[in-house]
């Protein structure tokens, strides 16, 4: 949630899986795959297909995604205002990605806030399991040597919140693109808009 990469990775995906067969709308693929990590989403793809997706399927997207975010990735509206908040505060921040490394990365510096995380970014390539399984959030406060129940989540998907949940954390649910219906029911504060992020965590 803190670039608006969900829209653009989802626009390159579903094009991608239909010209392997399948006949998703932009809106059906968003509702199937958002949240998940790359390999729950190849089982999805390939159970839809009735046979496995081609070995260079996922290299190849992840190569458009990181050419894609070059020239068309933005930062989440007023995300560099909480991020600097947080620093006043101050408060330990870290980043956990079902995305791979290189590309949660290049986003963050494409977009100008990959300063705020220095090395506290973790990814899907760090544990067995990504989200919806808490591992990626229970092995981000290991490393940064917090405490679970001490920890607060920031997420806009439903998978996130669970992650976040089963984590044993606060989860705060970002609604701008999401149903807030739905991660409400999963269990996070929800919120629309950044400014109430900041009085959120305050």
């Amino acid at each position: 949630m803190l670039v608006d990469s969900e829209p653009l990775s989802n626009r390159i995906f579903t094009d991608k899986i239909n010209s392997l067969g399948l006949n998703l709308s932009y809106e059906e693929s968003e509702k199937l795959f958002t949240g998940r990590s790359d390999k729950d989403c190849l089982q999805i793809v390939s159970s839809k297909l009735g046979n496995p997706v081609p070995s260079e399927f996922m290299n190849d997207f992840n190569n458009e995604i990181l050419i894609a975010i070059e020239t068309q990735l933005v930062a989440v509206q007023g995300i560099e205002k909480v991020l600097k908040s947080l620093c006043d505060i101050p408060t330990m921040v870290c980043v956990g990605s079902n995305a791979p490394v290189d590309k949660v990365k290049k986003s963050l510096k494409v977009t100008n806030i990959l300063s705020y995380f220095d090395d506290n970014i973790f990814t899907v390539g760090n544990v067995k399991h990504g989200k919806p399984c808490p591992d990626l959030y229970l092995y981000a406060a290991q490393k940064m040597g917090i405490h679970p129940e001490q920890c607060a989540v920031v997420e806009d998907s439903v998978y996130g919140v669970r992650a976040g949940i089963a984590a044993g954390m606060t989860v705060y649910g970002y609604c701008e693109r999401s149903s807030k219906e739905s991660i409400k029911k999963e269990g996070a504060i929800v919120f629309d808009c950044m400014k109430e992020l900041i009085s959120l965590l305050s």
